[in-house]
């Protein structure tokens, strides 16, 4: 296998990895509901409460307020349905760089300033909405670890247009 072809096949491997990561992170933000009380249930059954009492709490008051979400106003969770719809939308994006990934590397780029994003929102939204730092500090790993499979993309590319600025090397081909 050629250099070129190396490069293309990692970037592509590292393509598919974010494509399934935001497809689960979306896929995951439809039934919130269902999902936080079997999160409590585990919960509880490895013990939670007696060693991990604030996390506990948390999930219960953040349970609580799902509930009483889904049964009084409904509609406030179609805003989790449109999150997970922007995930989903956000992941056929990748489909570009994934064809033809140096025509398309302004998609990479516009993730990783995505996953740049994430970090001041949490810090500014998170104690607005009351969500403990803790928390906020999961939601930034989210744009951090994000970042880390779209930076080794772009590096990759890069290679990739300095392979083809050499003379009698071909250019990446659209597939």
């Amino acid at each position: 296998m050629s250099d070129r072809a190396a490069l293309l096949k990692g970037i592509r491997v590292w393509l598919v990895f974010f494509v399934i990561c935001l497809v689960l992170s979306g896929i995951t933000a439809f039934p919130l509901v269902h999902e936080l009380r079997w999160a409590e249930q585990t919960a509880r059954s490895l013990g939670a409460p007696e060693h991990l009492p604030g996390l506990m709490e948390w999930i219960e008051r953040v349970r609580d307020g799902l509930d009483a979400a889904d049964a009084d106003h409904p509609f406030l969770l179609y805003g989790t349905d449109w999150l997970a719809f922007a995930h989903l939308v956000i992941a056929v994006a990748f489909l570009g760089p994934y064809r033809d990934p140096v025509r398309n590397i302004w998609v990479v780029e516009f993730g990783l300033i995505a996953c740049a994003g994430v970090i001041p929102l949490a810090l500014i939204c998170g104690p607005v909405r009351g969500i403990p730092f803790w928390w906020s500090v999961i939601d930034m790993a989210f744009g951090v670890f994000g970042a880390i499979p779209l930076y080794l993309v772009r590096k990759k590319i890069k290679r990739l247009v300095t392979e083809a600025a050499v003379p009698g090397v071909a250019a990446v081909p659209a597939q």
